[in-house]
């Protein structure tokens, strides 16, 4: 009998169990299997042109003894932000030496008890290490002796014209249609002299015949290539409440990384514009230009050329005018780079009621101003500011290091290592960290401790094939960062406990009744009239300074700090009371001089009585 169960692994940086997947076997079977999430290996799950959408998880059997009746099924949640026409869903399989195949999901949004998301399942015929990606459609066509017109789903203005007889025997073909954003194209004008006369570009067409079988007749191409995109295909890209479609997740903004001074030129009415055909053979080849062939223009801004020999990919470029062949091919190279990459910076923010708590992401561009409102409303804040922005691939490793006096720690216990996060476009990436300042004593000047993060990209073959977490660069390794991000940290407030006053214990009761009416004394004068005293006492101005600055915000004990001073500084045999009386007169205080030497004559710290009650 098969059942269904859900499988949970607790992640190092996660409050909680997450959902890794649910799988469908026999009892005996389940009891036996275990599912991990292992996304410290997803740099090396993506390949080009995908984009992760899931966790990475490996199912193994525990009791290898077991024999499991496959197939099972296997259901993965996942999360697409957009698809759109030219994307599918598919489920990777790989094995331990990253061997992989690609499986097609049966159903996409099925419920599984509390879990109201979607989930890709297939049916599985191994165990091995499982993911959910985004990668460009693929479809499979046979042609056989016959002929066929061959016409993409995709894109329905993107034809293939088999003639009869192209193949002397059924020929299994697959089409993958890759649109080339417009304003990917501007960018690169902005980078290379030569590149401004570059007006469009067809969609990049990938394709796989068998080399075993060469064309015995030419094979026509139609593709769109027109500088006004076709709204109708532009509009099944865009995704639900979104205003980018799904190309436009590669855009470079033209402000961004200029490392000439070429600026975009409008090439006009020119009559020397041309069409140029580039293709790749395979990629031992390399691209190249095909001269001989004519590329022809067609109503409705198609374009058309026959083929005579298998590409595996091939693109047609729009020019105002002639331009040499390696200028094309560096051209082209570059589009394919900058198709594979993004424009992201790193953003980190304080928790706004422990700023020892930071979480850093890497977010793309066009996503900025979201994911920081997204941010305040979860209490997190700045600064620092968000980077500079940089160019970063899919599965890219991106290797954070604290300097300065600040370092941070994912477990609050280890400090001083490097971090990591891995780029996926519809991921989020995400690190939540604990700081803390190296030396408490450190930027002595400043009111907060400073640091830095330097970020590093690790390059893919230097990145480990094993499950290890942690990432280094070797120490002789001469890569500058891609950008560094200013860090803050407030310091401690240390509470000192002053004592309010010294006394000192003596066992004479006359100096324990000094002490006590120069107390008394103190309480009794206001402001005014303890300036008039300190004038009035011969003490000298340093003095009076440094009882003012022991005591700043306490009138009561800086007068009677004054007061025990200048009875301090007086000899023994000096009458104190009658000279003490003779100021406060001065001052025009007479009531107190009177008072004073009531409670000096009474040997008693009381207030004076009524003559009635004296009478008594």
């Amino acid at each position: 009998m098969f059942l269904e169960t859900r499988y949970l692994h607790v992640l190092s940086d996660d409050t909680g169990p997450q959902v890794s997947c649910y799988i469908t076997a026999p009892a005996y079977v389940l009891q036996h299997l275990e599912c991990r999430i292992i996304n410290s290996m997803s740099s090396l799950i993506v390949s080009d042109n995908e984009e992760l959408v899931s966790n990475v998880i490996t199912v193994e059997c525990l009791d290898m003894e077991k024999g499991i009746p496959f197939p099972i099924c296997i259901a993965i949640p996942f999360t697409a932000r957009y698809r759109g026409n030219y994307r599918d869903i598919m489920v990777k399989v790989s094995d331990v030496n990253l061997q992989t195949s690609y499986l097609t999901p049966k159903a996409l949004e099925r419920p599984r008890g509390s879990y109201k998301g979607i989930c890709a399942e297939v049916k599985v015929y191994k165990l091995g290490i499982f993911s959910v990606v985004s990668c460009l459609k693929k479809e499979s066509f046979t042609i056989t002796k016959k002929g066929l017109t061959l016409k993409p789903s995709m894109d329905s203005r993107i034809s293939l014209n088999y003639p009869p007889g192209v193949f002397n025997s059924p020929v299994l073909v697959q089409l993958k249609v890759q649109p080339v954003d417009p304003s990917l194209v501007a960018y690169l004008k902005t980078q290379q002299d030569t590149s401004y006369l570059v007006l469009c570009t067809s969609p990049l067409i990938h394709v796989q015949h068998p080399s075993t079988h060469p064309f015995q007749e030419p094979v026509t191409v139609f593709l769109p290539c027109s500088s006004q995109p076709d709204k109708k295909n532009l509009s099944s890209e865009i995704e639900p409440k979104r205003t980018a479609s799904a190309t436009t997740n590669k855009i470079i903004p033209l402000y961004l990384n200029r490392t000439k001074s070429a600026s975009i030129r409008k090439p006009g009415n020119n009559t020397c514009e041309c069409l140029k055909l580039l293709g790749i053979r395979s990629q031992d080849t390399g691209w190249f230009v095909l001269d001989d062939v004519v590329v022809r223009t067609m109503q409705s801004g198609l374009i058309s050329f026959e083929l005579c020999e298998h590409l595996e990919r091939f693109i047609v470029l729009h020019l105002s005018s002639i331009v040499d062949n390696s200028h094309l091919v560096s051209f082209v190279k570059s589009l394919e780079e900058a198709m594979l990459s993004t424009t992201a910076c790193i953003v980190l923010y304080h928790q706004k009621d422990n700023p020892h708590r930071v979480v850093i992401l890497v977010v793309p561009s066009k996503d900025l101003n979201q994911v920081l409102r997204n941010l305040r409303l979860e209490a997190f804040g700045s600064p620092p500011e968000p980077s500079r922005h940089f160019q970063v691939k899919e599965g890219e490793q991106l290797l954070l290091r604290f300097t300065g006096n600040i370092f941070a720690s994912s477990n609050g216990k280890d400090y001083g290592k490097d971090h990591k996060l891995i780029f996926h476009l519809q991921r989020k990436p995400r690190l939540e960290l604990q700081i803390k300042e190296v030396d408490e004593f450190g930027n002595y000047s400043c009111p907060h401790y400073k640091g830095t993060i330097e970020v590093y990209k690790v390059p893919k073959e230097k990145t480990d094939p094993s499950l290890d977490q942690s990432v280094t660069l070797s120490e002789n390794n001469d890569q500058l960062p891609i950008c560094k991000l200013s860090l803050r940290l407030p310091k401690h407030e240390k509470l000192i406990n002053h004592p309010q006053r010294t006394k000192r214990i003596s066992t004479d009761p006359l100096d324990a009744l000094w002490e006590n009416l120069l107390y008394w004394l103190a309480e009794e004068l206001s402001e005014e009239n303890a300036e008039c005293l300190s004038s009035s006492l011969p003490l000298r101005r340093s003095t009076i300074q440094l009882i003012k600055l022991k005591n700043p915000d306490d009138l009561t004990e800086q007068i009677h700090a004054l007061l025990c001073s200048w009875k301090k500084s007086l000899p023994n045999s000096t009458d104190k009371l009658r000279l003490l009386a003779r100021h406060l007169r001065k001052i025009g205080r007479s009531d107190l001089s009177k008072e004073l030497k009531f409670k000096w004559e009474n040997k008693v710290f009381t207030e004076p009585q009524p003559w009635f009650a004296m009478a008594e």
